[in-house]
């Protein structure tokens, strides 16, 4: 009878402290974001991961290579550390550090990471023969900044960057707890998924979107094949802003949680649209 009581007040004692163990790991969890995953991984805040998934929606739109997307990525890494600052060198603001004084437009038109990344890009296409260039001379013709060489220490962070959010499945993940009772709005979400890619049109017109439409509760997203994950990421990405909390794309889900890490193998996904609720 002893050791039966002793057992039992082990299994007690193991319970409540495996409960406190996890309160206290999910108290020292803070939201974040990362591209990639293992020793490789690079870390985005809360703030970066959005930013970086517009930058590549926009290329996205745009119809542009990865060698673009590599340009943009090494140019707002070292212009802003890919957040988005209403300040900077003169009259610099922004992803980019644009100035509204040498045309690249208003200072809140370039705070808005969209429209700084079209203008971006619609600088970089002028650039002759820009995807052979090297990353800092093709990102220095853009933006004629002090020291051009600098951007060429962000080279590999930016091909990781450009890989994680276009071509590598479940790359990029956030974690964050949602507010109690959160409800998605998806008529927001719907809005800035085509302010970043672009209106719903066939696919041989090039458009990204091939339909947005609200099913239980929250958005059936059907995309252009080679772009799926990119519009995934960016519902993702953008998950907390719009109140979702699920985002499903080809047998993989991601779900939001301080817990939940990464995206989780779910084979009865339906691989042709992406569902974000």
């Amino acid at each position: 009878m002893v050791l039966v009581v002793l057992a039992v007040l082990a299994g007690v004692a193991s319970y409540f402290g495996y409960t406190i163990y996890q309160r206290v790991t999910a108290a020292l969890i803070v939201p974040g974001c990362q591209a990639g995953s293992g020793a490789n991984a690079l870390p985005l805040d809360s703030d970066q991961a959005p930013i970086g998934a517009t930058i590549a929606g926009v290329a996205a739109r745009m119809g542009l290579p990865a060698r673009a997307l590599d340009i943009a990525y090494a140019t707002a890494l070292q212009e802003s550390k890919l957040t988005n600052p209403s300040y900077g060198d003169l009259d610099s603001v922004g992803v980019f550090q644009q100035r509204p004084s040498q045309g690249w437009g208003t200072a809140a038109q370039l705070e808005d990471p969209e429209y700084a990344s079209t203008a971006f890009f619609s600088a970089l296409v002028k650039v002759p023969d820009y995807q052979s260039l090297p990353i800092d001379v093709a990102a220095q013709d853009v933006q004629r900044s002090a020291d051009g060489s600098a951007y060429a220490q962000w080279d590999t962070t930016a091909e990781q960057l450009t890989a994680a959010y276009t071509a590598t499945p479940h790359s990029v993940t956030c974690w964050y707890t949602p507010a109690a009772n959160t409800t998605a709005d998806t008529a927001a979400a719907a809005t800035g998924l085509a302010d970043v890619f672009g209106p719903t049109g066939a696919a041989s017109d090039g458009a990204v979107l091939q339909g947005v439409s609200r099913v239980r509760s929250g958005l059936e997203v059907r995309v252009r094949p080679e772009n799926g994950w990119t519009v995934a990421n960016w519902l993702m990405a953008n998950a907390s802003t719009y109140g979702l909390t699920k985002i499903s794309y080809d047998g993989w889900t991601w779900s939001a949680s301080l817990r939940e890490t990464s995206w989780q193998a779910d084979p009865g996904d339906n691989a042709g649209s992406i569902l974000a609720t």
